[in-house]
């Protein structure tokens, strides 16, 4: 590849690189389902930008260009909500979504408090749930997305990060 992909927060200079990225990205998963309203499809730049002012979005950059990112809230029950992972169709398969997943959990911990993951993907999406399931999550159940696609929810805990040392 010649650059290695780097991933850091997302900040302001960010947002119209991710907004173009999801488009492309969730194309797929919207002929896999003969559904273009999938809501990374719909998302207003707006939108895009209020997540990356207040949620946990980190960037994997290739150079000066975002080729992947993840997003990611705590919600009232303590856990992480994560989603719109996506890396640039000519990208993945190289540890780019594992990467960004990471990146994301350990923030959520580290500055959300974040007590476990949980995350959806359609039902059909199988290269996703095969990475969602390398990382260490597991289904706990079936949704309905807000497009009336079916959704697997898989959910992993989080790490324990404080720990009493004995002398």
């Amino acid at each position: 590849m010649g650059m290695s992909v780097t991933i850091s927060v997302a900040t302001e200079q960010d947002v119209e690189q991710i907004f173009r990225l999801q488009y492309l990205c969730f194309q797929s998963e919207a002929a896999l389902y003969g559904n273009y309203r999938l809501p990374p499809l719909v998302q207003s730049l707006d939108s895009v930008r209020a997540e990356v002012a207040a949620d946990c979005v980190f960037v994997a950059r290739l150079g000066e260009e975002v080729v992947g990112s993840v997003h990611g809230t705590v919600t009232e029950d303590g856990a992480a909500a994560i989603g719109k992972l996506c890396v640039h169709p000519r990208l993945q398969g190289h540890g780019i979504g594992a990467r960004l997943l990471r990146a994301a959990e350990a923030a959520l911990v580290e500055e959300r408090g974040a007590k476990r993951f949980r995350l959806s993907t359609g039902h059909r999406s199988e290269n996703n749930l095969r990475l969602y399931r390398k990382v260490g999550y597991e289904t706990v159940g079936t949704a309905e997305g807000p497009d009336g696609v079916r959704m697997i929810v898989l959910e992993k805990p989080a790490p324990e990060t404080s720990y009493v040392a004995t002398a």
